[in-house]
């Protein structure tokens, strides 16, 4: 069986987008091969464009190890321009069904370089059984109304964490440093800290350093994917999580290896978020039987 796909990226996190008429019958296993730089296409994720019974389209999202990812925000941004590109879309906005519900995609600007997309990524969550940690002895802090881990004590491999937690449908922590992203160990720190066993589902894992109040640096450590050059609902639980822990204000730029994304979020509300999504190249896989 042949299977038509697209490759698409967003800050660097890059994508393999089918469309389900391709009738794949093993979406992880076909994520597990497609998604490996050697042996496949080399991604970050695959995206399946579904339909949608409460949205104008849907959205499945498949890790390079096969497991379902209920949010991405730069594969969403990716499969927005897709359908806006492809006639699947009336007008400049788009409603997309996801596991972690409907969220909008809004074409912002659009010129002869690209195309600015904002997505809406949801209200965060902050409850233990939401994100979900074990609490265990520790306690949340209360920042206005708003009840959330943001000194979360963890030690992994001799490496003493103190991390902020977040849903934004799929869990993040967040571990604020004050020395440059790039001397952290994320390769030997990263997957200690997905699977660790406070984390039922596992969990993204994100380092952060503040720059201004308008602008973070961050590498990201993704569940069932390992480092990556941008993670949208990493930028998203970064942006909130930061905020919260008043080290910036409202927008703030995230500067991730692969690029820039704009976050925003007024407390209590859903959050916002901004970056250019780019088409690649067009393909497609021969005798291929998944």
């Amino acid at each position: 069986m042949n299977i038509n796909f697209t490759k698409m990226q967003s800050a660097g996190n890059d994508f393999i987008l089918i469309e389900e008429k391709e009738a794949i019958n093993n979406y992880p296993a076909f994520a597990r091969f497609a998604c490996d730089r050697h042996f496949g296409i080399g991604a970050d994720g695959v995206l399946v464009l579904t339909k949608a019974l409460k949205a104008d389209a849907g959205m499945k999202m498949f890790n390079p190890d096969g497991s379902e990812a209920e949010a991405c925000g730069n594969g969403l941004r990716c499969l927005a321009k897709y359908c806006f590109d492809n006639g699947f879309a009336r007008g400049g906005v788009l409603a997309i069904e996801t596991l972690a519900g409907v969220r909008e995609a809004r074409i912002i600007k659009s010129d002869a370089t690209g195309a600015i997309i904002e997505t809406s990524m949801g209200k965060p969550a902050f409850e233990a059984f939401n994100i979900p940690v074990k609490q265990g002895s520790v306690k949340p802090r209360k920042v206005v109304d708003i009840i959330v881990f943001l000194d979360y004590p963890l030690v992994v491999d001799g490496f003493e964490l103190s991390l902020a937690l977040a849903s934004m449908g799929n869990p993040h922590a967040v571990y604020f440093t004050n020395e440059p992203v790039k001397d952290f160990p994320l390769s030997r720190i990263g997957p200690l800290v997905e699977n660790s066993q406070i984390f039922p589902n596992k969990t993204n894992f994100e380092v952060v350093r503040v720059i201004d109040r308008n602008i973070v640096e961050a590498r990201v450590w993704e569940r069932g994917a390992g480092e990556t050059l941008a993670c949208g609902s990493g930028a998203s639980a970064i942006g909130v999580l930061s905020q919260l822990a008043g080290f910036t204000d409202n927008p703030v730029t995230v500067k991730l290896l692969g690029g820039e994304l704009e976050v925003s979020w007024k407390i209590s509300e859903e959050v916002y978020i901004k970056g250019m999504p780019v088409t690649v190249y067009c393909g497609k896989l021969l005798n291929t039987n998944y």
